[in-house]
């Protein structure tokens, strides 16, 4: 179970990066591209963000570290 929570974090965060860096080059560059994605860009980091803080949470519980688990 950890193993696969380390790979999905891995994931979630590699996607948020992807994200994150097509919003930036669309705001820089702006245009058609800016105006039509940008706001769709920004909502889909955020999800991808809160999907990535749901697994490290899990980890964490998993591993103990929350509720003083051992």
């Amino acid at each position: 179970m950890e193993l696969t929570l380390n790979i999905l974090l891995g994931v979630a965060l590699v996607a948020v990066v992807l994200v994150l860096a097509t919003g930036l080059v669309g705001f820089v560059a702006g245009g058609e591209f800016n105006r039509k994605y940008a706001n769709k860009l920004m909502r889909l980091r955020v999800a991808t963000q809160a999907f990535a803080v749901i697994i490290l949470l899990a980890l964490l519980f998993f591993k103990g570290a929350v509720f003083g688990g051992g």
